[in-house]
C-alpha cells in the first residue's frame, strides 16, 4: 500500500488531474453550501422555545453541527463527488505506469451517479448511528477511520476494478484482497482529515488504488 501511496503522490502534478480536482471541489463546495444553507434557514425561521436566549443557544449548536457534520461527511462527499470526474485521472495513471493494457470498459453516468449516491447515502447513515461512539475520545477516532476506511475502500476499488473486470471477478479479487482494501481506505481517510492534502486526496487514492488492482491482478 505505501509504494502505491508514493507513486500517486509522486504523479500529484500531471495535467490528467486538473480537472476532476477542480471539478470536484467545485461540486463537493456546492453541496455542503446547500447543507449549510439548509441548516440556517431551518434554524433562523423555526423559534422552537418562546424564551429568546433558548432559541438563540439552539441556533448556536445547530452551527457546530453543521460544521461537525462537515468534518464527518467532507471525506464520502469529495469522494462521491470527484469520483464522477477520476475516470480521467485513472487513465492518466495508466497510461503512465502501464502502457500495455487494452482499452478499458467504459462506465456509463448513470452507473458512476448510482455509485456516488450509495456513497453519500451510507456515508450518511452510519457516521449519524457512530455519532454516540464519536463521543467517546479515543475510541471515536478508531471508529471514524474504520467506518470510513471500509465506505472508501469499496468505492475507490469498485472505480478502479469494474473499469477492467466483470463482476464476478470484482467480488473474488474483493474476498480475497479485502483486508488491503480497508487499509488504503484508512489511508484516504487520514489524508482527507489532513488540511490543504486533503483537497487531493480522492485523486491519490484513486490513483493508488490504480496501482494495488494492478499489483494485485498480474500477480
Amino acid at each position: 500500500m505505501i509504494p502505491a501511496l508514493f507513486r500517486a503522490f509522486a504523479q500529484l502534478g500531471d495535467p490528467a488531474f486538473r480537472r476532476p480536482l477542480l471539478l470536484g471541489l467545485a461540486g463537493a463546495l456546492a453541496v455542503f453550501a446547500g447543507l449549510w444553507s439548509a441548516i440556517v434557514a431551518v434554524l433562523t425561521h423555526t423559534a422552537v422555545f418562546e424564551t429568546p436566549w433558548l432559541d438563540t443557544t439552539l441556533d448556536a449548536f445547530g452551527g457546530l453541527a453543521a460544521l461537525l457534520l462537515t468534518f464527518l461527511l467532507y471525506p464520502a462527499v469529495v469522494a462521491a463527488i470527484m469520483g464522477l470526474f477520476l475516470d480521467q485521472a485513472i487513465e492518466a495513471v495508466e497510461r503512465r505506469h502501464y502502457p500495455g493494457l487494452e482499452s478499458p470498459r467504459r462506465v456509463g453516468s448513470t452507473e458512476q451517479l448510482g455509485r456516488a449516491l450509495r456513497l453519500l447515502g451510507s456515508a450518511l447513515v452510519f457516521n449519524l448511528l457512530a455519532l454516540p461512539i464519536y463521543l467517546i475520545p479515543g475510541v471515536n477516532l478508531v471508529v471514524f477511520y474504520t467506518l470510513n476506511g471500509y465506505l472508501l475502500g469499496r468505492e475507490y476499488f469498485e472505480m478502479v476494478a469494474q473499469r477492467r473486470l466483470d463482476p464476478q471477478a470484482m467480488r473474488l479479487l474483493w474476498r480475497r484482497r479485502r483486508t488491503g482494501i480497508l487499509l488504503l481506505g484508512i489511508g484516504a481517510a487520514f489524508i482527507s482529515t489532513i488540511p490543504v492534502v486533503n483537497l487531493a486526496a480522492p485523486l491519490i487514492a484513486a490513483a493508488a488504488m490504480t496501482h494495488q488492482v494492478r499489483s494485485w491482478t498480474s500477480a
